[in-house]
């Protein structure tokens, strides 16, 4: 055995094969070359304090600074004798010290050189492959590399270094060692891992593979985390001290003195671990092992150990990232990975994804508390899979949602719906709860499983916007009604921010004299190839996505000062109407926006009308009158655009201090094209007649249509017989002209 330092921090120390002869003392103050990577300055100079003073294996600590992964390839490709790098994770990238390892291992073949990854981030760890794939000695959080766990790790390492570059009898056994730690990486899992060292510590032995790997916490019984050979029968099972089956005592002895213990037909290895649980493992041997096999043993267990960290590790980090932890069901991650399979293989045709969304949850959890409501949901999660055929896929993919994915004959509304008749009990509590599904069936499907997913989605809201405890199935139709929603959505909102909106203004006129008195401005969408968009198709889209709220404070603003242009060009007597959605006119901050508008460009709020559908202002209409008398105080005028198309109710309309009713061109059209066609136009206009209120008709592109508009006594109007929609520019020329006309 080589003589070992002090133990520092009480842990134990691994052990490695005899120290070469002793050298001359010049050769023996030889440093040990530690370079440190990281870019915090803090950490090199802590690190160099910590342990510039301190001699290790009878030799001096040389320290080689490396601010960043690209200044360290620089360094590494000319300093030599480097025998530990301590690798900061997270540098000019997330993955630089990662990539570092690679280039270390792969480009530069320093297999010898001991790498030591430390992080500030706390909880940070590789990804899967990254461990599987990169040759990494320790990993170490900077917060737990106190100077003794520090010089600690540091040791262990440099002996490490020490024994791989000097040992050559060795060499051989050392590079079985790398071959099997390579080979246990690739394995996942604990269980995994353990059978494999296992079977790669009997091949370093030449001998066959009998034994066990175990497990202890706390407690005095071990977990059989992996058995072979004799030893098979028990693997999953318990050994205690005082109970049968009873832990071999070799075994025990290793556990009990955290050290390798060797015998002449067996051996335990003690394998440190760092998660709360002793690993140790016994190997039967048909013969004895020979000093440099124990010794090989020694430097194994030692690999074993900090792969078996990494894999716990993994294993915890699997959970977290693909299991919900409180119904242990598989999450939305890992549902799309079964997704994903199961569209890519033969089930597919036949499988159906479903679902489940429990109604009003939300209200059972703020009543009963979310303690309560974590015990309902994994309630539900419980029923789901023992009431469902087990080759059914359960998930659970956040807050009460759930999913069942499997084949169709089993996944419908009429075998998931009944598990929910029954209340679940809960805290001694009586609690009924009903589910809503939305199901897609994958053989209609293309795509994705995100695809899937989001198409089960779509399902379950229209299932939900028709009736609680339903169901409905994604049809294509849906599918691509909802896409073209959102891409027109995207495009909306690139379009505003790119100008791609603008306004037109179409006159209205006296029909009486011919003489325009104001204006309306529409909202109008030209892309950038010059192309069009119909206002019905992106203005509800505007109005489902609210971002109807801010192009209608900028449609409000550009037709404000765009009035006071016109005056200030000599049109005085003019009236700017502009149109309000419903979404917009219910905003809170809608009079507050409106009274800016008018402030900051000036315009008379007295030739300012805003133009409110026939629906807006029945939908709730007691709140909608107290919101249009405060509109009103602002001293703008009210029009009710298209009246007529809906179902007004007159003695909410007397309460509504209107100004203008607009008659629709639909009631226009009519005038001449029916014997009762100027019927409706009539009464509309008699109405505003008795009610004190200006008329104007939309729609007029006739001559015929003026004329029997004005003999009905309807005096304005707008139309193609007058003028089209016009560019601001467009219409101050127009304007201008017809006074001209009228000089």
């Amino acid at each position: 055995m080589p003589p070992s330092s002090t133990p520092i921090g009480g842990q134990d120390e691994l052990v490695f094969l005899d120290e070469p002869p002793p050298q001359p003392a010049a050769a023996r103050r030889a440093a040990w070359r530690v370079m440190i990577v990281d870019d915090d300055e803090d950490v090199h100079s802590t690190t160099t304090f910590a342990l510039g003073n301190l001699d290790m294996q009878g030799r001096p600590l040389e320290f080689v600074h490396a601010y960043s992964a690209a200044q360290a390839r620089e360094l590494l490709a000319h300093e030599q004798d480097i025998a530990v790098v301590l690798l900061d994770v997270v540098m000019e990238q997330d993955d630089a010290g990662l990539h570092l390892v690679r280039h270390i291992r792969e480009t530069l073949k320093l297999a010898d050189v001991r790498i030591i990854l430390r992080t500030g981030q706390p909880g940070y760890a590789p990804e899967i492959d990254a461990i599987r794939d990169f040759d990494i000695n320790d990993y170490k959080t900077k917060s737990e590399l106190t100077r003794i766990k520090l010089y600690t790790t540091v040791t262990a390492a440099i002996r490490s270094y020490e024994q791989i570059r000097r040992i050559d009898d060795s060499r051989r056994g050392l590079n079985r060692i790398v071959e099997a730690g390579t080979a246990l990486m690739a394995l996942h899992g604990v269980r995994d891992f353990a059978g494999g060292a296992l079977l790669q510590a009997a091949a370093l032995l030449g001998q066959p593979a009998s034994g066990m790997l175990c497990a202890r916490g706390d407690g005095a019984a071990a977990h059989v985390v992996a058995a072979c050979g004799a030893w098979r029968a028990i693997e999953g099972g318990q050994l205690g001290t005082d109970t049968e089956p009873a832990l071999p005592p070799l075994l025990a002895r290793a556990l009990a003195e955290r050290r390798n213990v060797h015998a002449n037909d067996a051996v335990a290895l003690y394998l440190a671990g760092k998660t709360g649980r002793s690993f140790a493992a016994l190997l039967d041997l048909v013969r004895p092992a020979t000093e440099l096999e124990e010794r090989l043993l020694e430097v194994f267990a030692a690999n074993v150990a900090v792969g078996l960290d990494n894999v716990e590790l993994l294993s915890h980090l699997h959970e977290a990232a693909f299991y919900d932890t409180l119904s242990k069901l598989p999450n939305r991650t890992r549902l799309i990975e079964i997704l994903d399979a199961t569209l890519a293989g033969p089930a597919r045709d036949e499988a159906t994804l479903c679902l489940v969304d429990l109604d009003h949850f939300a209200e059972t959890n703020d009543a009963l508390g979310h303690a309560f409501g974590d015990q309902l949901l994994a309630a539900v999660a419980v029923r789901l899979q023992n009431c469902l055929a087990r080759q059914l896929t359960v998930a659970r993919i956040g807050g009460d949602i759930f999913c069942v994915l499997g084949d169709s004959s089993q996944v419908h509304p009429a075998g998931i719906l009944p598990l929910f008749q029954e209340p679940f009990v809960i805290e001694g509590q009586t609690v009924q709860v009903s589910a809503t599904l939305g199901l897609v069936r994958l053989a209609e499907h293309d795509g994705s499983g995100t695809d899937a997913l989001k198409d089960a989605d779509i399902a379950l809201k229209r299932a939900k916007s028709q009736q609680r405890a339903g169901h409905f199935y994604f049809t294509r139709n849906m599918g691509v009604e909802i896409r073209e929603r959102v891409r027109m959505m995207h495009a909306l909102r690139s379009a505003f921010g790119s100008h791609e909106l603008f306004l037109a203004y179409q006159p209205q006129m006296d029909l009486a004299t011919r003489r325009p008195v104001g204006a309306e401005a529409l909202l109008r969408w030209r892309t950038a190839d010059g192309k069009f968009v119909p206002p019905d198709r992106f203005i509800p889209i505007a109005e489902y996505s609210g971002l109807i709220v801010d192009i209608g404070e900028w449609v409000l603003r550009t037709a404000c000062a765009e009035l006071v242009r016109l005056r200030a060009a000599g049109h005085h007597d003019f009236t700017m109407s502009i149109n309000v959605s419903q979404v917009q006119f219910r905003h809170p901050q809608f009079l507050q926006v409106l009274r800016r508008a008018l402030a900051d460009t000036g315009a008379p709020p007295r030739y300012v009308e805003l133009e409110i559908t026939e629906s807006m202002a029945m939908e709730e209409p007691e709140t909608f009158i107290a919101m249009l008398a405060q509109v009103k105080e602002t001293g703008v005028h009210i029009a009710i655009d298209d009246f007529g198309t809906g179902f007004s109710s007159l003695s909410h309309l007397q309460r509504l201090r209107l100004d203008r009713l607009k008659i629709d061109r639909a009631f226009v059209t009519e005038i001449t094209g029916s014997s009762r066609g100027s019927s409706i136009a009539e009464m509309v206009i008699q109405l505003g007649r008795n009610l004190g209120l200006s008329v104007v008709a939309e729609g007029v592109e006739d001559e015929m249509q003026a004329r029997v508009l004005h003999n009905l006594g309807c005096p304005l109007a707008q139309g193609y017989l007058f003028a089209r929609p016009m560019g601001a520019g467009e219409l101050s020329d127009w304007l201008s002209g017809q006074a001209r006309l009228r000089a």
